[in-house]
């Protein structure tokens, strides 16, 4: 298996180079959707490069230089865990933190700072943050306590192997067995596959030729509305009566994600 590095070696002081494997995936939020952190430090190169990891686990990122747009990211999209700089231009991270707790008193909170004093780290899990990385650092490091922390909050879970769950949609994979809201629907044998691919991407726009390259395994030329066919029957036996979970975006593709009340 090919791996693709993370950042090219010395991109910035503070972290150090890893090479990362394929992306894990198997940790998801309850509903299926991917984790969702977000990255708060001054430094952009650096944020580049922890966002570019932890996207590289397939969970969603959001990056913020500072505390005032840190707490106005946390309210906005409700982070599962939250990366923290304690050096921050309008306030430190401490303050930041204090503030946060008051809105989303459970959400795990993951230090950096350059600083490694013994008293600086006491400061930090004092003040409420749930653990402590010293720059330079790994983002392996990063990447793992993260996980962790994810874990133990509950935030998120590993996956079962075999069962994709997108809000109340199941896809078993083992037994081929597919259910929403606890019924049963029979999909044809390519309707499973464009169904499975679409549930192991959960929110993420699938491009029509990514769809035939993965489903049909060759490109169609001509024929990609196959895929427009094939969607219109998943349509039919899964959203037909219920909140629409299989969504086109025009010009760029298809996603799904959990259904919404009207």
């Amino acid at each position: 298996m090919t791996t693709t590095p993370l950042a090219p070696a010395g991109a910035h002081p503070a972290a150090k180079h890893v090479a990362g494997t394929a992306p894990a995936a198997d940790l998801a939020r309850p509903d299926g959707s991917p984790v969702r952190v977000l990255v708060v430090d001054d430094e952009t190169p650096l944020a580049d490069l922890l966002s570019m990891a932890l996207r590289y686990e397939g969970w969603q990122v959001r990056t913020e230089g500072d505390g005032a747009g840190a707490l106005r990211a946390a309210r906005e999209s409700r982070p599962d865990a939250v990366v923290l700089d304690v050096m921050l231009p309008d306030m430190d991270g401490l303050e930041v933190l204090a503030r946060l707790r008051r809105e989303t008193p459970d959400v795990p909170v993951l230090f950096l700072t350059a600083k490694d004093a013994v008293e600086d780290r006491i400061a930090g899990l004092t003040a409420g943050g749930d653990d402590y990385v010293t720059k330079p650092f790994s983002l392996e490091e990063v990447v793992a306590r993260l996980r962790g922390l994810l874990r133990r909050s509950g935030a998120a879970a590993v996956r079962n192997e075999s069962l994709l769950t997108v809000g109340d949609l199941v896809l078993n994979e083992d037994s081929h067995e597919v259910s929403r809201g606890g019924h049963n629907i029979h999909l044809t044998a390519t309707e499973f596959e464009l169904l499975r691919y679409l549930m192991r991407n959960p929110r993420r726009v699938l491009s029509k030729a990514q769809i035939l390259d993965r489903v049909w395994s060759y490109d169609f030329g001509g024929q990609a509305n196959v895929v427009e066919l094939y969607i219109s029957y998943l349509r039919r036996k899964i959203d037909v009566g219920r909140p629409p979970m299989i969504h086109t975006r025009r010009g760029a593709g298809y996603l799904i994600k959990p259904g919404e009340p009207a």
